[in-house]
């Protein structure tokens, strides 16, 4: 068999934002077949099997075909390897639990270079899959033993450590069916949801309107106890206890059995239950001293422990724990017992993943306070048929939310607005929480700020609940999708000067306006930052701005060829020219007429009900119209140009005997500013059509143009366009 020389990646480029291929991130990578260009797929002995050995789940790629197995008939009729390169580092992807279906791959001028693109939600990730894709590629072709596993594992392991925890990312999940745009502000779990100043932020289970102060209230148990008692709300009796010996003289005062927990924990830990002795208590403040600050000692509840979780006080999701049970063979350990009957229970496990925890025996104190009390130890044999409490209430997974009567809805909204919370779990113990509150023994024993949703996600038994909706609902009511007016202008030539006028006018109506040119980034007339303001870091800072509410940003088609939009979706976006295509060599563009395609990008992210303005003057960029979701205005200096749009009742900018025009349909307004316009129509007719999209009156249009001198516009620090 021949060996062949690896495939060379010649460049990789982090698409962050919609680019020429998608809407959406993608890794583009320009690679060079070498002598493999003349080894097509049907061409290699074996590879095609040999592939399929080693990736059998490819039989489920559509590509072009369209059907399951049509890259199988792509192999089989001959494909290059750029294309195969593609779908391995899809499938990696696949099997390491981040589905992705979009790959494109397109040859270039060049014999043997293609141009390989896929879906890439975050960049280290995209860049794992394809180095691990790109070496097992290279295994298969030349025969070599292909470790697929590994390869897997480690792009699971670069999702593990790139990706958002499961709850935030259900919480964006939710963001996103609602066309709410989102930024991730830091390596962990920060999230922005909207832009300017419409955004909220969350950090998992946390929001901007989560108080701190009652963040500080939530984690003292018995300040929380003293104010929801206060308010009506059943609480457990109890004391704080600074040593043992206070701990049983609480426990008498109160009534036996008793529960002791710190007062600062956590996730339950170093909580013990119904205690009914000296030793027992003791014991159990040693353990939950280990924990918090303080150790409160209350009456115990007998029920079950439910977690109730509570969003712009209502109730929206519950789940219940229950005792965990081993019983006896008269063989096994207990420790066995348990592995054996618990923990290989598959929903058990030590990751978010798994809805219930693997149960230790030996570590977990409460576990063995409990087993003490029964007269056993972890390497205790218990009798045949003797059944061993394990864990009392174990995780608290069980889906119960249909259940929950109204008596404590009331309580647990009561509770979480007694303490302040927006976003809350009410922990309550309760014999039937499907039963009136009167009747039987409950009461609320904390109330919680961040509280984990993975039991309400993912419960071990009954049906998910979509609390990140509720959280989103919560924070954007309905018909807010949190987005602030954006304006995109893209094109070659002077759309340097035309954002700056488009961001002069949306100041003049009143709006907070920010601006990234090639000038510099812009707040309102102040340049905050002289650097070329197109690049995508700079550009983002105006979306995370709070006192913005329309912002503007300058694109050419090096932009989106090298980094995509900083944007989703804008309200107007703006095509001016089809400059600057001899800068464009390196992305295989050799002419303007390799332009319209890059430039559709921009018509392309134009929202519903926004408005895609276009240069009528030059027929490849009217022609972007088709692209564009919203409404489309035309402007042009050739009437005849817009005949076609102004008859059908469209909305256009005219330039005549040097004025300029407001048309709809065949009725005509002339725009009279004060100061000459001889010169300036490249720029003022993509400036005008914007902000009479934007929704600018006339008048007003009229008096930015005279108040906005753009020669005075300063100039970038460096433009390197």
């Amino acid at each position: 068999m021949s060996t062949f020389d690896d495939i060379r990646l010649l460049r990789v480029t982090y698409l962050r934002g919609p680019n020429l291929w998608t809407y959406r991130a993608a890794l583009e990578v320009w690679l060079d077949l070498g002598e493999l260009e003349q080894h097509p797929s049907d061409r290699l002995p074996g590879f095609v099997a040999r592939l399929t050995a080693a990736l059998p789940a490819l039989e489920e790629h559509h590509c072009g075909v369209g059907e399951r197995g049509g890259f199988l008939q792509r192999l089989n009729e001959g494909t290059w390897m750029g294309h195969v390169l593609e779908h391995v580092v899809i499938e990696l992807l696949n099997l390491a639990g981040m589905p992705t279906g979009f790959g494109q791959t397109r040859s270039t001028s060049k014999t043997g270079v293609y141009r390989m693109v896929f879906r890439a939600r975050d960049e280290a990730v995209a860049r794992c899959a394809l180095e691990n894709g790109h070496r097992v590629l290279m295994d298969v072709i030349n025969g070599r033993p292909t470790d697929v596993p590994a390869a897997v594992q480690a792009v699971r392991d670069a999702i593990d450590r790139a990706y958002l925890g499961p709850s935030t990312a259900h919480i964006v999940a939710s963001a996103t069916d609602r066309r709410i745009p989102h930024l991730r502000l830091n390596e962990g779990n920060l999230v922005q949801l909207g832009h300017g100043n419409r955004q909220h932020r969350i950090w998992t289970a946390e929001t901007d309107r989560t108080s701190a102060i009652a963040e500080g209230i939530a984690r003292d148990k018995d300040l929380t106890k003293r104010l929801i008692a206060a308010v009506g709300v059943p609480v457990p009796e109890g004391r704080i206890a600074a040593s043992a010996a206070e701990a049983w003289d609480a426990a008498e005062a109160i009534g036996l059995p008793v529960a002791v927990k710190p007062s600062d924990g956590n996730h339950g830990r170093g909580v013990t239950l119904d205690l009914a002795t000296r030793e027992q208590v003791e014991a159990a403040w040693a353990l939950a001293e280990t924990e918090g600050s303080e150790v409160i000692v209350e009456r115990y509840i007998p029920g079950d422990e439910h977690r109730l979780l509570v969003v712009g006080g209502q109730l929206v999701a519950a789940a219940r724990g229950e005792a965990a049970w081993v019983t006896g063979d008269g063989r096994q350990t207990v420790a066995q017992l348990v592995e054996a009957q618990l923990n290989s229970d598959p929903r058990r496990g030590e990751t978010e993943d798994h809805p219930l925890g693997r149960i230790d025996v030996r570590e977990d104190g409460a576990i063995v306070a409990d087993l003490r009390r029964q007269g056993l130890g972890a390497d205790d044999v218990p009798a045949a048929a003797r059944r061993v409490l394990i864990q009392r209430n174990g995780n608290v997974a069980i889906d119960c939310t249909d259940e929950v009567h109204p008596d404590f809805a009331r309580i647990a909204s009561l509770a979480a607005r007694t303490i302040g919370l927006d976003i809350s779990g009410v922990d309550l113990v309760a014999q039937d929480i499907s039963r009136p509150l009167a009747g039987q023994q409950a009461a609320v024993v904390e109330v919680n700020a961040g509280p984990g949703l993975l039991s309400h996600l993912k419960p071990a038994v009954g049906s998910p609940r979509p609390v990140g909706k509720a959280i989103v609902d919560h924070l954007f009511p309905p018909g807010d999708d949190g987005r602030i007016p954006l304006i995109g202008i893209a094109g070659g030539g002077d759309t340097r000067r035309i954002a700056r006028l488009v961001a002069w006018l949306l100041q003049l109506s009143g709006r907070q306006v920010g601006l990234a040119c090639r000038g510099g980034l812009f707040l309102g007339t102040r340049r905050v930052d002289d650097r070329d303001a197109t690049e995508g870091a700079l550009a983002e800072r105006l979306l995370l701005n709070r006192d913005i509410d329309a912002a503007v940003f300058e694109n050419d088609a090096a932009t989106i060829l090298d980094q995509g939009l900083v944007y989703d979706r804008c309200r107007i976006g703006v095509v001016t020219d089809l400059d600057g295509a001899e800068a464009l060599e390196r992305h295989d563009i050799r002419d303007a007429d390799g332009l319209p395609r890059v430039l559709r990008t921009q018509m392309d992210v134009v929202l519903d009900e926004g408005v895609g303005v276009l240069n009528a003057d030059d027929p490849r960029i009217a022609e972007l119209a088709q692209y564009c979701d919203g409404a489309v205005l035309l402007y042009a200096t050739d009437a005849a140009a817009l005949a076609a749009h102004r008859e059908a009742g469209g909305r256009a900018v005219l330039a005549r005997d040097g004025g300029i025009l407001l048309c709809e349909g065949m009725a005509e307004e002339a725009l009279v500013p004060r100061t000459a316009i001889a010169g300036q129509l490249p720029v003022l007719l993509p400036a005008v059509a914007a902000a009479w999209a934007f929704g600018l009156a006339p008048a007003l249009l009229a008096a930015g143009i005279d108040t906005f001198d753009a020669h005075t516009c300063p100039p970038p620090a460096a433009d390197t366009h």
